[in-house]
């Protein structure tokens, strides 16, 4: 075989592996969005369960859209506030900056208060998302036993998982809210980055109780899960914009619950094949 075809062979070889992985990973994408479908799918399933756990996410979100009403009210004048360099500049400079000055803060405020709602929700309506998530469990075969440390140690582990997550989801908001500023940029690259981060977040944060039943860490939670990581993202994305719709919400958190819980038992019995085939 001469150079020049030794060179074409390398080059087709390293196409075909490119080209499997990357259908690999839109595969375990949309694997993710369908494991948020068979959430969804409890709502004809269980019907009851699920309504019960569309109350606590009921009384939440009516909380965040007042916040998120107050800040649509007052954003062109927060957007004032946080520009006073363009004061004096001429225009269009000044309508634009603080044109992307607004939206840099709903793409920040959009994170936090997503995440936040969630575990939140999560927290007020801890024994209905439990019984949801038990009930997914026990569909599944083998469920966990019932955890044997003190409720108190089990709050303190779930509220100190959760500030850890928060912090990390704050800082890069903040990030993102700087990005927003760019052209071009903070109107392309930084929402898709914030449907990313923040989905991969949400992820983290519902799957709390299948990890923690079985005294994992949320270090052990990050690694089993970024194993799988484009079914991870898959389904945190949907979840996270599903969660930017108006009243969505209420009827996702329940589904997410279980969708979650689905993709926790892929993760665990096998972090790189198995994905769940039934919710309900």
């Amino acid at each position: 075989m001469d150079e020049t075809t030794r060179v074409a062979e390398t080059r087709r070889l390293r196409d075909a592996v490119a080209t499997a992985a990357t259908s690999k990973t839109v595969r375990g994408f949309f694997s993710g969005i369908a494991l948020l479908g068979r959430g969804l799918g409890m709502w004809v399933t269980s019907p009851k369960l699920m309504l019960l756990g569309a109350i606590p996410a009921l009384i939440v979100g009516a909380v965040y859209a007042a916040l998120i009403v107050l800040l649509a009210v007052n954003i062109d004048g927060i957007a004032v506030w946080l520009t006073p360099f363009a004061e004096g500049w001429d225009e269009p400079w000044r309508l634009g900056t603080r044109i992307a000055a607004g939206g840099a803060l709903f793409g920040f405020t959009g994170l936090v208060l997503v995440y936040t709602f969630v575990a939140i929700t999560l927290t007020v309506g801890d024994p209905f998302y439990e019984r949801i998530w038990r009930k997914v469990e026990q569909r599944l075969g083998e469920p966990p036993a019932d955890p044997d440390e003190s409720f108190w140690t089990s709050m303190s582990r779930g509220i100190g998982n959760g500030l850890r997550l928060l912090l990390l989801t704050a800082t890069v908001g903040i990030g993102l809210f700087v990005l927003g500023f760019i052209p071009v940029v903070g109107q392309t690259v930084v929402p898709v980055l914030a449907a990313s981060l923040g989905g991969w977040f949400l992820t983290l944060e519902l799957t709390g109780f299948a990890f923690d039943a079985r005294g994992l860490s949320l270090r052990d939670r990050r690694r089993m899960l970024g194993a799988r990581r484009s079914t991870a993202l898959g389904f945190g994305v949907a979840t996270y914009l599903l969660f930017l719709v108006p009243l969505a919400a209420v009827v996702v958190m329940p589904a997410a619950v279980a969708g979650a819980t689905l993709l926790s038992r892929s993760a665990l019995e096998n972090p790189a094949t198995t994905t769940p085939t039934a919710a309900g």
